[in-house]
């Protein structure tokens, strides 16, 4: 008895067996009868497919590219004037960020951040040097993030995990940037400044760009002047209706030399006889003039 029920038991999984197998036939049958009606359908998701297995296969197998690239920050297009960022911008953006790609690798890292208030508004020019994974041509030499272009003037756009970074591209280099930085004494002038003026400059007064101390105040001075005013005949006789100053501030600033030309941070230049962009936590030096640099 014991021996039947064991060859009932072998023809039924045999039965099973034979029945799954007919099973898996004819799904296979009816999957490919499917697509050979629908050959567009078939052919669409091979595309993917191809694409999706280059893609992965140059993630993992291709060795990156990584560029240095400078970024002044901003809309993005270099010929348009937006505002500018405010301070809760500048703040929010910070030094060591770094953007990961869909694969969890590094795609960007902020090495440093550099900013100027904009002629002692709330708002600044904010400069980064970003270490950036791009595409390169090696026909052509183009660099290329996101499938666009990447020259100097092309606008950027990065996605960090806090802030996102737009911008126009002011610099490349497959090495990092040098910037030799020169200290220099410089001398700023006011005709017919207030009185209180003077006393609201500070000597060790500073400012500081998020990487260095790039302008400190060393000396002031002031003289006192008199207006003039002139009568009907052509006299003229001292006025006493508002007193004003004629200062001179010294102070020591670190600028690089492009091109003969003097530079303040990125894109200032320091010429006697043309006013400068530069406050410190006490003053804004407004309509003060360069008139001589040592």
């Amino acid at each position: 008895m014991n021996f039947k029920k064991g060859q009932m038991a072998n023809k039924s999984l045999k039965n099973n067996h034979s029945m799954k197998t007919v099973n898996w036939k004819l799904k296979i049958k009816r999957s490919v009868g499917f697509f050979r009606k629908n050959y567009i359908i078939t052919i669409f998701i091979a595309c993917i497919l191809f694409v999706g297995v280059v893609v992965v296969a140059r993630s993992y197998l291709s060795k990156p590219t990584y560029i240095y690239v400078k970024v002044k920050v901003g809309q993005g297009l270099w010929w348009a004037t937006t505002a500018k960022p405010a301070t809760w911008y500048v703040d929010s953006v910070n030094k060591g960020d770094v953007s990961l790609d869909i694969l969890g690798k590094p795609e960007a890292k902020i090495l440093f951040k550099k900013y100027y208030q904009w002629y002692g508004t709330d708002q600044y020019d904010v400069y980064l040097n970003i270490y950036l994974k791009v595409g390169r041509n090696k026909k052509t030499g183009e660099y290329t993030f996101n499938r666009a272009v990447l020259a100097v003037g092309s606008p950027i756009e990065v996605q960090f995990p806090k802030i996102n970074i737009t911008g126009t591209v002011i610099s490349l280099s497959e090495k990092q940037f040098e910037e030799k930085l020169v200290e220099r004494t410089i001398y700023l002038s006011k005709r017919g400044a207030f009185p209180w003026e003077l006393e609201a400059i500070k000597i060790g007064d500073s400012y500081f760009n998020g990487e260095e101390k790039i302008f400190e105040v060393i000396d002031k001075s002031g003289i006192e002047l008199t207006n003039l005013t002139w009568d009907a005949y052509g006299n003229n006789t001292p006025s006493i209706s508002e007193p004003s100053k004629y200062i001179t501030v010294k102070a020591k600033v670190k600028m690089k030399q492009v091109n003969g030309q003097w530079i303040l941070g990125e894109d200032q230049p320091i010429i006697s006889g043309r006013a400068i962009n530069i406050s410190t936590p006490n003053f804004v030096f407004d309509n003060y003039i360069v008139s001589r640099i040592e």
